[in-house]
């Protein structure tokens, strides 16, 4: 597929030639007029739904990393163990994620999405009552199989609603993405004191959250990903409007793309690095004197900068030829925070957390990126779900490895140590992968 689908502009419920109008007479201006109301409301529900699943993507993380203490009191963890409960979600997000193209070709993205938000619910209701380390891992990895396939799908849904606002529309996800992700981290422990300093209540209550991102996507079922109305773009002519283009588009050799090796490199150190601060950062400033509340907000700190940049960031990015200058001022302000984190934990606390949050500012590029290196929608599929799968399948080891130092060490200079060494080639991938070029382009000429 040639054509590049952020050229189409048009609303689509406006004829092409207004000739033809007039040539078909009334009956189709009336056609065209009662499909535009449609539209708009479908468009305003879809842009409802991205946000509300945005804003549960990352609280079954960054709940329990404010919680992680109490969680391995209550079930008997050692930090080893701990660990490998932090490396679970880059795990799930590997496995589950690399099915939601296959799931979307059959089931349409939104039909997907919205099983993968009743998927968190279910498993954030029940694995604070599991009563052991192995259920609260699988209902653990239930919650992460709903938000892996909504990671893959939400770049191929903004792709194709808004072709030609996916700087803006990414912003916008991100936004409440981050959002979510500190709101969870600030409020968690608070909630939990309000609920009589039960840990399994506070964790549990998130799925309400959940409950609600179901239900804008549940009308969109049967639209399968496309516009109400809206024809399909030329390349796409042929293609039956039930299965939309990612069913009919050839396969793209995606593996013979260096770009998109070094995108799923990136996304996978960019990743490690924020799985690392979801789940330990809290417990490194409680290890350094901090209160459980104060750490939590700082935590939130870290988090919640991603609110105004992940808006800011995707917007600059779409109009610079080249990403990597954004991607070496990520990481030097990463580098500069883990430096501080080390030096100075409590003392320049705040200040380490701004520029940490800074930092996780990685995630919002490389989504937009993904939606800048490939031409079309199905292409923008074949990529989030390689780069991501990659990406997470590298971030696994991290976190797991965090926890295995510190346990060995008693301290935190190993584990920061770590995430210093692991910024440097972040910042390189990441330069590479910003570079003018698509998928397409690569994989034909290898």
């Amino acid at each position: 597929m040639r054509e590049e689908l952020t050229r189409t502009t048009t609303p689509p419920t406006e004829p092409a030639d207004p000739a033809a109008t007039a040539a078909t007479g009334p009956t189709a201006a009336a056609g065209t007029t009662r499909t535009a109301a449609p539209r708009t409301w479908a468009v305003r529900l879809v842009t409802l739904g991205i946000v509300l699943a945005a804003l549960n993507l990352r609280p079954a993380i960054t709940s329990l990393g404010a919680l992680l203490e109490e969680v391995r009191d209550g079930l008997g963890m050692s930090g080893s163990v701990a660990g490998l409960l932090t490396s679970v979600p880059p795990l799930c997000f590997a496995v589950f994620g690399v099915m939601a193209p296959r799931l979307a070709r059959r089931f349409g993205p939104s039909a997907v999405v919205c099983a993968g938000m009743a998927a968190i619910a279910a498993g954030l209701l029940v694995r604070p009552y599991a009563g052991n380390t192995a259920g609260f891992l699988a209902a653990s990895a239930l919650a992460l199989a709903g938000i892996a396939v909504s990671n893959v799908l939400m770049p191929v849904i903004v792709k194709r609603w808004f072709p030609d606002r996916v700087g803006s529309m990414t912003g916008l996800y991100s936004m409440a993405l981050a959002l979510g992700t500190s709101l969870a981290a600030a409020v968690t422990v608070p909630v939990t004191d309000a609920l009589g300093g039960n840990w399994q209540s506070g964790l549990a209550s998130w799925a309400l959250l959940a409950v609600a991102a179901v239900v804008p996507w549940l009308p969109l079922i049967r639209e399968r990903g496309a516009a109400p109305g809206a024809p399909p773009p030329a390349s796409e002519a042929s293609a039956p409007a039930a299965t939309g283009s990612a069913a009919q588009a050839p396969a793209l050799r995606i593996t013979r793309s260096r770009t998109a090796w070094a995108l799923g490199v990136f996304f996978g150190l960019q990743a490690t690095a924020a799985y690392i601060t979801m789940g330990w950062m809290a417990q490194i400033y409680r290890d350094a004197g901090v209160s459980a509340g104060t750490a939590g907000l700082l935590l939130a700190v870290i988090m919640v900068m991603g609110v105004p940049l992940a808006f800011v960031i995707p917007r600059v990015a779409t109009r610079l030829p080249h990403q990597g200058p954004v991607v070496l001022v990520l990481g030097a302000c990463g580098l500069a925070g883990y430096a501080g984190l080390y030096l100075a934990p409590v003392g320049g606390a705040w200040a380490w957390a701004l520029l940490l949050g800074v930092s996780n500012c990685a995630f919002p590029l490389a989504l937009t990126m993904v939606g800048m290196r490939a031409r079309s929608g199905a292409g923008v599929a074949q990529l989030s779900a390689f780069a991501q799968s990659v990406g997470y399948l590298i971030s696994i080891p991290g976190p797991l490895l965090v926890g295995v130092l510190y346990q060995g060490t008693g301290g935190w200079g190993a584990p920061i140590a770590l995430m210093v060494a692991l910024m440097i080639p972040q910042m390189a991938v990441g330069w590479l992968a910003g570079r003018d070029r698509t998928v397409e382009e690569e994989a034909a000429a290898r």
